[in-house]
């Protein structure tokens, strides 16, 4: 892992609610953001809607609602 992810780990898994809260916020955030990342590049690669979605683990539908509008 890396020494940023270590921190949040650490914080996540804090006794203190308000630190582990914090860092799943954060974690989440990272997520999103790497997330929709990975799925402006799959589309520019010429992925179909049901390859991205296939590989999220979601519905073709969820993932062009997602991100359909934002991407063209």
């Amino acid at each position: 892992m890396t020494p940023m992810t270590d921190t949040l780990l650490d914080r996540a898994t804090s006794d203190d609610p308000a630190s582990g809260l914090a860092a799943v916020g954060a974690l989440r955030e990272l997520a999103d953001r790497l997330e929709a990342l990975q799925v402006e590049r799959a589309r520019r690669l010429g992925w179909s809607w049901q390859q991205v979605a296939a590989a999220l683990g979601v519905s073709r539908q969820a993932v062009h609602q997602k991100y359909g509008k934002r991407l063209g």
